[in-house]
């Protein structure tokens, strides 16, 4: 089992910035990929970003890409740095893990690929 809390979250004005973190325990060793997704109120669950692990490949969602950085460090943590936020940046933001997933990072979008999520942290940018 691998078990994932996030923290981080808070509110911030727009333009603003804030760091998410991600800590796995259990299992560790089994996973291949990490990834952040966001919801909002009213809305499905939305890819952010993701890292393989091992060699550092990211991919993120398209709209958020030079704004977001999604990076690891070796105590087995995740972040999400997130800068010039805007309101619409509101949601809850989870972090999640798998085992298994394809390589190729187009799947990595795909939220029922993962087999492991955080609980959420909740991010609000006020304008």
């Amino acid at each position: 089992q691998v078990q994932l809390v996030e923290s981080g979250g808070g509110l911030v004005q727009a333009g603003g910035s804030l760091r998410l973190s991600c800590a796995a325990s259990g299992r560790t060793s089994s996973i291949y990929v990490m990834a952040w997704f966001r919801q909002a109120p009213g809305k499905e669950r939305e890819f952010v970003a993701a890292i393989n692990r091992f060699d550092t490949t990211t991919s993120y969602e398209d709209s958020l890409k030079g704004r977001f950085t999604i990076f690891r460090d070796s105590a087995k943590t995740l972040y999400l740095q997130m800068n010039s936020l805007k309101p619409e940046d509101t949601a809850v933001y989870y972090c999640a893990a798998d085992r298994d997933i394809s390589p190729f990072s187009s799947a990595w979008s795909r939220a029922n690929e993962y087999d492991y999520w955080g609980q959420g942290t909740q991010v609000t940018v006020s304008s």
